[in-house]
């Protein structure tokens, strides 16, 4: 931890705001805090102390003392401290509470604590917490040090700077765990501990479990000698041989290898149940496989008997559709004789079709004809010379279309032309007109831009401001939320923490009721003739006797369980309640203080002048468009009047060259029209009557040939039809059947002649197999019951055989598990005597006759590594005199040992108590020790860096000569960045020390700082 800067501001016996620059010291690594006596030199350390823990070490915490007598009602009281730890620079703001007059009205009233925890970012000071309970937390956190400890090691204050020379064992122990971070170690301590406890339980809980297997063995033991089942029959005489073949046991207790015997002979007992029980089985089987196989032989013969009966009757069905089946076959020949005359009766059908179609097309034909006002009746030569008369004038209608279409496009060029120019006048009138009103319109644009300049500032500024109270509204709402968490969160804490203390007094309240019913239970298990576990004795007159009930291992390992648990919830609890307090702090940090109403009326009105701004800029936006806009239009409007200018010339001329070309086209055109509207209209009626003749001339050839090609179709049919079986076409149609159709009438005989051989075959076969049996089907139920009969036999003798099998399982498994647990047990207590031999070691407990811990055993190292290091430095300042000693002997009354220190005085010979120095004495060894505290925690890697320290007097208890070895030594801790403040009156340190920080009590009475000017200007 380093420090950087301090504020001092009606505090102690400053009035105005004092700072001191530390930072200022860095170069030099020491210096002097001067000042004459009450000037408030250690108000200057008391002020370290108080913005870091909130207490002073000169009062004791008693903050009353604190607010300058100097200040006035309305003075504020403040100490603010910049220092860097975790790799973080921080600032911390505190006010102590003081009693100011009233605002209104008479009388007094309490001024609260306040305390703020900033950090400092890219962006600034950003708030961390913002009550004092929040940042003392929060300290705690980061700096790792209490603030004793912080007495102890960086802050050497008045009266307090021995403390860790003269410190007891356990003071030291909490100092040093705090600085060297090695509560890991207590913590392996403690779980190697549990580790002990838990594989005790394990042993005890193996010890039952093996015990309890054997009960179970010895039962199911028990259940095989008392059934009457094992001991009937022929193995009777074996069964009573194997049971008589145990020894007797010996009276009193078996032993656990006792008892597995037992069992192991049981199950041998067992097992030869179940080779007895698995012959019969066998037995019952063989002659339920007699039995089936007499079944299957007479089932196979029923089924064989049934099949004959049933295959006669299927050949007398087949028999009587031997008619049906005839006239399928001679219905098949007709239709294959008709079938050869198919394609000549389709042909007669095609044609007399066709030819019904040619002369309806013919009737058509001229119906079209006469229609267009052309002769039907006349023949062949004269539709032709019709058909080339009128292609000849088509040909001339073809000519005389193509200039009607262009007369026709010249007339609609002239008119086009003509609109042209009127509406090019009419638009070049109006963009004159419209560009009258310009100038005007771009004066009064001018004039409202002017008005609403700078708008965009004002929108900037107003939305910057949202920004910010929203912001600020967002921390104070999350504050309103966090409040009520942080409020539940310390409830909870307070209730897990009243858990946590009821779980553990009746915990401990357990403990105390075993320990005083230990003789009790000791004496519960001794027997008569064998010795005391404590004293030996085989003789025991007076055991003791307890009033209470026991307390089992059970009973405490649930109340260290619950115990244990109320611990982990309390911890939960604690966490939970300073992370909400750390994030209410934070929001009411970045809330600013200010409540959610105020910020929300601030918010609305920021967005109302926000809005305001917005629409200004917006509007001043549109206008500059419509200005720019009216400017581009004017240049547009008189390019455009230019270019209509020269489009009404060229229409002009465009509409005189189509009224020319109009007028040179009109007298070919009307000639060619005749008495029709239009040339094409005439070249319409022109073409209607050429396809009428046309259409005429082709039906009439299509109606001759369709009636020839009818004739023939219907001479071929009746040629065919005499040569054929039938008489006439009629019948050869009825005869005529389609393929699906022949296609099942061929299946249909197909399958009715296969059926009767194979029905035939099949049941010639069964005659022969069944020649000398009976036509009637056996009967099968003697043989089935037979069946049932055997097979009950056989379940009865698998029921028996798959008990037996059980019993011997459970049996021979029971005596395997307990064997294995019993040699478990003996492994367990082995690797138990190691565990608890090892965790009593480490908690300073026999055999650990020095009865120290192992944190304490590193700490001691750590210790060891001090001393050297401020050896360098005493030995040095008591011109080789003294030296510390680290000692580990035995403390007395049982008291926590291996962290003593002693002095070696050379000039005895002799170790001696370091209580027994003097004052000076006493203050450079304390110093000696202070600094290689300092530098050996530093050097660790992981631990807290010690970069600042103040020495509050004590040199003038030191000789001249003494007081120069120990400036000397000081003087070497400007290496590595530290940086020394001491406070002194000695005169001559004014003079060795030339980095000073003088405190001057000014006539008026309050006291000022200032620093050195020459090393201000560095």
């Amino acid at each position: 931890m380093k420090l950087h800067r301090l504020e001092l501001e009606g505090f102690g016996p400053f009035l105005d705001e004092q700072v001191v620059d530390f930072d200022a010291f860095a170069d030099d690594g020491i210096f002097l805090i001067t000042g004459r006596t009450g000037a408030g030199k250690s108000s200057v350390l008391d002020g370290v102390c108080y913005a870091l823990y909130g207490g002073v070490p000169r009062y004791d915490g008693a903050e009353r003392r604190l607010r300058s007598d100097h200040c006035g009602p309305d003075d504020p009281t403040r100490v603010t401290l910049e220092f860097s730890a975790e790799g973080e620079r921080w600032r911390v703001t505190r006010s102590p509470e003081f009693e100011r007059p009233k605002r209104r009205g008479g009388g007094t009233t309490k001024e609260p604590h306040r305390a703020l925890l900033e950090l400092r970012t890219a962006a600034g000071w950003e708030g961390v917490a913002a009550r004092p309970v929040d940042v003392g937390t929060r300290l705690d956190e980061i700096l790792g040090l209490s603030q004793q400890q912080f007495l102890q090691v960086i802050l050497l204050a008045q009266n307090r700077f021995a403390r860790f020379l003269l410190a007891k064992n356990d003071e030291r122990l909490g100092l040093l765990r705090t600085l060297f971070g090695t509560r890991s170690f207590e913590e392996y301590a403690v779980q190697l501990d549990e580790r002990r406890k838990r594989s005790q339980e394990r042993l005890a809980a193996e010890g039952v479990e093996v015990s309890t297997l054997l009960d179970e063995a010895e039962r199911l033991a028990a259940e095989l000698d008392a059934d009457p089942a094992g001991s009937e029959g022929e193995d009777a005489a074996v069964l009573d041989a194997v049971a008589s073949a145990d020894t007797p046991s010996p009276p009193g207790p078996l032993s656990v290898g006792e008892r597995l015997a037992r069992v192991v002979r049981a199950v041998e007992r067992a097992d030869y149940r179940v080779d007895t029980r698995a012959r019969e089985r066998d037995a019952a089987d063989a002659l339920l496989d007699g039995a089936l196989a007499a079944e299957r032989d007479a089932r196979t013969l029923h089924e064989r008997q049934r099949d004959r009966i049933r295959l006669r009757e299927q050949l007398a069905t087949l028999e009587a559709e031997a008619e049906s089946i005839a006239a399928a076959r001679a219905e098949v020949a007709a239709a294959t004789e008709a079938e050869a005359l198919r394609p000549a009766i389709d042909a007669e059908r095609r044609t007399a079709a066709d030819s019904a179609t040619a002369e309806a097309h013919l009737a058509a034909a001229v119906e079209q004809t006469e229609a267009v006002g052309e002769d039907a009746v006349g023949d062949a030569e004269a539709l032709r010379v019709r058909d080339d008369e009128l292609t000849a004038l088509l040909s001339r209608c073809e000519a005389v279309r193509a200039a009607e279409t262009s007369l026709t496009a010249a007339d609609a060029d002239e008119a086009r032309a003509a609109a042209r120019i009127a509406a090019l006048e009419t638009e070049r009138a109006a963009l004159l007109e419209g560009r009258a009103k310009l100038p005007e319109m771009l004066q009064t644009l001018g004039d409202q831009l002017s008005s609403l300049a700078g708008s965009a500032a004002r929108r900037e500024t107003a939305a910057a401001r949202r920004v910010e109270t929203r912001s600020r509204l967002d921390a104070a709402r999350e504050a309103e939320h966090l409040l009520a968490q942080r409020e539940q969160a310390d409830m909870a804490a307070l209730v897990r923490g009243e858990e946590m203390q009821n779980a553990t007094d009746a915990w401990t309240a357990l403990l105390r009721r075993r320990l005083a019913g230990a003789a009790a239970e000791l004496a519960h298990d001794l027997v008569d003739g064998e010795p005391c576990a404590v004293c030996g004795s085989r003789e025991h007159p007076h055991p003791a006797t307890g009033n209470d009930a026991p307390v089992t291992d059970e009973q405490l390992a649930e109340a260290e369980e619950r115990k244990n648990t109320a611990v982990e919830e309390d911890r939960l609890a604690s966490d939970a309640a300073r992370i909400a307090r750390d994030d209410y702090a934070l929001a009411s940090a970045r809330a600013g203080g200010e409540n959610v109403e105020t910020l929300a009326a601030r918010l609305a009105h920021a967005e109302q002048a926000l809005a305001a701004a917005q629409a200004d800029e917006s509007e001043y936006e549109r206008l500059q468009a419509e200005r720019t806009r009216a400017t581009e239009l004017d240049t547009q409007i008189a390019a455009e009047i230019e270019s209509l200018t020269a489009a009404l010339a060229a229409a002009r001329q465009d509409e005189a060259l189509a009224h020319q070309r109009a007028e040179a086209l009109r007298g070919d055109v009307v000639a060619a029209r005749g008495a029709f509207a239009t040339v094409a209209d005439h070249h319409a009626d022109l073409s209607a009557r050429r396809a009428a003749v046309r259409t005429l001339t082709a039906a009439r050839v299509r109606h001759a040939a369709a009636a020839v090609a009818r004739e023939d179709a219907a001479a071929a049919l009746a040629a065919l039809v005499a040569q054929s079986p039938f008489g006439k076409v009629e019948e050869v149609v009825a005869a005529l059947r389609s393929a699906p159709e022949r296609h099942r009438l061929d299946g249909s005989i197909a399958a009715h002649d296969a059926a009767v051989a194979s029905v035939r075959q099949r049941l010639f076969d069964l005659e022969l197999l069944l020649v000398d049996a009976e036509d009637e089907p056996l009967e099968l139920a003697p043989f089935t019951a037979a069946v049932v009969a055997a097979r009950d036999g056989v379940e009865r003798a698998a029921a028996a055989l798959a008990s037996a099998r059980d019993l011997a399982d459970r049996l021979r498994g029971l005596a395997h598990r307990a064997d294995a647990g019993h040699a478990a047990v003996a492994t367990l207590a082995d690797e138990h005597a190691v565990v608890a031999r090892l965790a009593d070691t480490l908690a300073g407990r026999a055999p650990n006759t020095r009865r120290m811990t192992l944190e304490t055993f590193v700490l001691a190292a750590e210790l060891e590594e001090i001393v050297a290091a401020a050896n360098l430095r005493l030995e040095q300042m008591s011109s080789g005199r003294y030296r510390l000693q680290h000692t580990d002997a035995l403390a007395a009354r049982g008291a926590a040992s291996g962290l003593g220190l002693e002095v070696m005085d050379s000039f005895t010979g002799q170790c001696r108590p370091p209580h027994s120095l003097s004052g000076g004495e006493t203050f450079l060894a304390s110093l000696a020790l202070a600094l290689g505290l300092a530098e050996v925690v530093t050097a660790r890697a992981g631990g807290i860096r010690l970069d600042t320290l103040f020495i509050d007097e004590g040199f003038g208890s030191l000789d001249d000569d003494t007081l120069d070895l120990a400036m000397r030594t000081l003087d070497e801790l400007r290496q590595g960045g530290r940086t020394v403040g001491v406070i002194s009156h000695v005169a001559s340190m004014k003079d060795q020390l030339p980095a000073q920080l003088r405190v001057v009590a000014t006539p008026r009475g309050p006291s000022v700082i200032s620093q050195d000017a020459a090393l201000q200007a560095v």
